[in-house]
């Protein structure tokens, strides 16, 4: 059934009414056969920015949506709702152009934000590396400079959208100074030298790919280096807190998904003569389903509130993060087991929604990075 949403404004509760209609439309008939096939669905996205989803917390002066965050993030779990992969893509695109918007010149910003933010270009987002993932400063992907502009080598693993993406927002290494040398640069897909590895073989989030993107010689105009050289780490590390807060969302909603089949499957199955629904030892593991959905979307909305406050959020952000992601995973696997052997075939989507989640628990920053983040801020 429909999540009761109790929206900001008139225009935030229509926003969401398009997204459901979008959704059911657009992405549920296509999700079964696009995750067995692992078929990038770059349509859906440009549906999606033409429909002006995906810029939805940027101003609109700029082709965004000029909405909170308290209302993009509602908006991306009811995407994530029918399709993770398209849920977790525009989250990623959303984060790829956060540098551009926060560190981008006027120019920079007026030049390339309108058609990144309406969909026509999609992002992706290049900061792990093989040996630096939870440790960025340890990154060795090089920019060097050469007069008007910067010569790119290396690789840059786990990219979402990589080999699909129009742009790649990329941190690479200006200087030996740690973490001070790292600058931030928006490199276009086209650019010689930029190709994409074979795609990652991954348990979930087949219709996401995701690969390694390899930089021989990639030179890039200094024009399209955001921010000074050295602001590169903490240009990615404030755009990271409000990413983890889309994939919280992105969690929220796939456990949702789960929860409305496994409540829909409760009500029509029945064993000794009723419905397993009103059998206690079931229902109480619905209701306990339930309840995690429901705080995991609490926690991200009271996370958002702050953003939206233009207070600060970090912590917030990573306790959403852990709570939604961790939420998620017990909620599927929840799933699985009310639907006994149906829950492990692929009859139902609740076994493929466990897989999704898995990874979710993983990237924008590992959980137990989070607990490091959220413990560290409580030492201060």
């Amino acid at each position: 059934m429909p999540v009761e949403r109790l929206m900001p404004t008139e225009e935030s509760a229509d926003l969401i009414a398009l997204t459901r209609d979008i959704v059911d439309r657009e992405l549920r008939p296509r999700v079964d056969e696009a995750e067995r096939s692992a078929t990038f669905p770059r349509e859906v996205f440009r549906t999606l920015g033409r429909a002006g989803l995906l810029g939805l917390p940027y101003p609109e002066s700029f082709g965004g949506g000029g909405q909170p965050y308290e209302v993009y993030l509602q908006v991306v779990e009811e995407i994530a709702s029918a399709w993770a992969s398209v849920g977790v893509g525009t989250s990623v695109h959303a984060l790829s152009c956060f540098g551009l918007f926060t560190a981008g010149t006027a120019e920079q910003k007026h030049e390339w934000l309108p058609d990144m933010l309406g969909g026509e270009l999609l992002g992706a987002y290049c900061l792990s590396e093989a040996h630096a993932g939870s440790d960025p400063a340890a990154m060795r992907t090089r920019a060097v400079r050469h007069g008007d502009e910067y010569v790119i080598d290396g690789a840059k693993a786990w990219t979402t959208h990589g080999g699909q993406a129009d742009f790649y927002k990329v941190m690479a290494r200006t200087s030996d100074d740690g973490g001070r040398g790292i600058s931030c640069f928006l490199v276009p897909a086209d650019t010689p030298g930029l190709v994409a590895d074979n795609p990652e073989d991954k348990m979930g989030l087949m219709g996401s790919t995701t690969a390694t993107m390899l930089f021989d010689g990639v030179r890039v105009p200094v024009e399209r280096r955001l921010g000074e050289e050295g602001q590169g780490l903490s240009i990615a590390l404030a755009g990271l807190d409000s990413g983890r807060l889309g994939i919280a969302a992105v969690a929220t909603g796939v456990a949702q998904g789960a929860l409305d089949v496994a409540v829909r499957y409760a009500k029509e199955r029945e064993t000794f003569g009723k419905a397993i629904i009103d059998h206690q030892g079931l229902a109480f593991v619905l209701a306990d389903m339930a309840a995690a959905v429901e705080s995991a979307r609490a926690t991200y909305l009271a996370a958002a509130r702050l953003k939206d406050a233009g207070r600060p959020f970090g912590r917030q952000a990573s306790i959403a993060k852990l709570v939604a992601t961790d939420n998620a995973m017990k909620v599927t696997t929840d799933a699985v087991q009310v639907l006994g052997g149906a829950g492990y075939t692929k009859d139902f989507p609740v076994e493929r929604y466990m897989r999704e989640v898995k990874v979710m628990q993983i990237f924008e920053g590992t959980n137990q990075i989070q607990r490091l983040v959220i413990s560290r801020d409580l030492a201060r």
